[in-house]
């Protein structure tokens, strides 16, 4: 590998094309200037320089070498720069939650960027599971799960908790376990998870949510309910989903003596630092969710 020192002493002399005044700028001594040039001539196995009594120039070997080396020397005069350069303003963050989670924080990311439009938001849903392993995989820099992870190398922390409600179609004002058995259940990606939460707390009649005829299924957020509101069934779902679901009166909230909550976790690699950008957007989507809870979720 050629010596970076002794190609930068080369392209300085190239530049000036005087011995003494390279030596100045480099705080070097003359003698050292001719012997970095000697080395570099001898690792490279060519003669850059044709000296003569009172001048030198460069032989076609010497020009071809600074056609290359001014940019390689330009490029090490900038890379410690480049590499402590961390804006918490500019640059890509890849976020990944389920989707009853960033149904409404991904509409105040959006915000944040729109402040920041250096920032690049990539958000993507998916279930617990596909959460975990991505943020593990270094596939994902920010992670909201709503179990905890359980893989080596994670950090997490909870952020909140969401109450899981038993939505129906509006004609049952009242339900009881027959009738629920009788409706069918609408199924989601997380649709046995919720239902085994919140209706084992409920009903001494429950078992397993594998007892409900499956009536549906949708893996899109905010389409699970158009077939409840179609009365084609009955599903569980986070309180936040229904508050963001059109055509409210379509639905039936059932209270229960019992409620289940949901925690939300933000999860992240064990690392010794975060780059800013993340940092920054780990703080806005903790101090978001904290609004929210509050009763303040940014609009």
């Amino acid at each position: 590998m050629v010596n970076p020192v002794w190609l930068r002493t080369f392209v300085s002399l190239a530049r000036t094309q005087h011995f003494t005044r390279t030596a100045e700028q480099l705080f070097m001594t003359q003698s050292g200037v001719s012997q970095h040039i000697k080395k570099l001539e001898q690792q490279l196995g060519v003669t850059l320089i044709a000296r003569n009594s009172s001048a030198f120039e460069l032989t076609e070997a010497g020009q071809r070498l600074l056609q290359t080396a001014e940019d390689l020397v330009e490029t090490l005069d900038s890379l410690a720069t480049w590499v402590a350069d961390d804006p918490d303003d500019c640059g890509e963050v890849r976020v990944m939650s389920p989707g009853s989670v960033g149904l409404k924080l991904y509409d105040a990311l959006l915000g944040l960027q729109l402040e920041h439009p250096g920032l690049v938001i990539d958000y993507r849903f998916a279930p617990n599971v596909d959460v975990e392993t991505r943020v593990a995989d270094k596939q994902v820099d920010i992670g909201l799960m709503t179990q905890a992870p359980q893989r080596e190398g994670l950090q997490f922390h909870q952020l909140s908790q969401e109450q899981l409600l038993l939505i129906t179609p509006a004609a049952y004002p009242t339900v009881d376990f027959m009738t629920l058995r009788e409706l069918g259940f609408i199924d989601h990606p997380d649709g046995y998870h919720h239902g085994n939460l919140l209706l084992s707390r409920n009903f001494v009649e429950f078992s397993h949510m594998s007892e409900f005829n499956k009536r549906g299924f949708s893996n899109q957020i905010n389409l699970i309910l158009e077939p409840v509101k179609r009365g084609l069934g009955f599903t569980v779902l986070p309180e936040f989903v229904v508050e963001q679901s059109q055509q409210r009166d379509a639905l039936q909230v059932h209270p229960l003596s019992h409620p289940a909550y949901e925690p939300v976790y933000c999860v992240t690699r064990k690392a010794p630092q975060q780059p800013r950008r993340v940092a920054r957007v780990k703080h806005f989507i903790e101090t978001s969710i904290q609004r929210r809870v509050a009763g303040d979720w940014l609009a």
